[in-house]
């Protein structure tokens, strides 16, 4: 495993392994996902310690703070500097991360760290933006907003039945026995059970 003595391949495994560490825990489960964020993040660490290539704390330090930039421009993503410098500050972190022969000469190739940096920055913004998106959108189905909606009883309703609103098939019961066809009306809920009533009145 000569090839593990490249501080380029070294890094791209490492990026390659925290995508992968990414989607697992995006999609997790899948086994296939956590198996290769381990594997390819291990190989880099093998790669590090076998071959004793040499890391540069400064760049880590600098590499770290290009990390909390990128979360502080997800939580605000209209403020476009903090994902630029964060971006920049992780290439240049990312380049130096290996110690050269040369301080001022970076290990990693800054062309490939550039790349590497926007693409799995870009990446990085997308899933995370989807993430939050989704953390913090409302359930498409707002069972409270079933409260006062009318429907059709498609079963005889009392302890228990159906009914449909809002063409979906709901579970339901009454306090009154109701017959199937009739119209009725969400007074209430109780999980995912619709306490319903018989209604003249048509729904909106």
């Amino acid at each position: 495993m000569e090839f593990l003595q490249n501080p380029n391949v070294v890094y791209l495994l490492l990026a390659g392994g925290l995508i992968f560490a990414v989607l697992a825990m995006a999609a997790p489960g899948t086994g296939f996902l956590e198996i290769g964020a381990l594997f390819i993040l291990g190989l880099a660490g093998l790669g590090v310690i076998q071959y004793n290539i040499p890391i540069s704390w400064v760049a880590l330090i600098i590499l770290l703070i290009g990390i909390v930039l990128f979360v502080m421009a997800i939580r605000k993503p209209k403020i476009w500097a903090l994902l630029v410098a964060s971006i920049v500050t992780i290439v240049v972190g990312s380049a130096f991360m290996f110690r050269s022969d040369v301080w001022y000469i970076p290990a990693v190739d800054p062309i490939l760290a550039s790349l590497v940096s926007v693409i799995s920055g870009l990446f990085f913004w997308l899933v995370a933006r989807k993430v939050i998106e989704a953390r913090i959108a409302r359930p498409r189905h707002d069972l409270d907003a079933l409260v006062g909606a009318f429907g059709e009883a498609k079963t005889r309703i009392h302890s228990e039945g159906s009914v449909q609103i809002a063409g979906e098939l709901w579970s339901a019961r009454s306090k009154e026995p109701i017959s199937s066809g009739a119209r009725v009306r969400v007074i209430n809920r109780e999980g995912f059970t619709l306490l319903v009533e018989a209604t003249n009145k048509q729904g909106d």
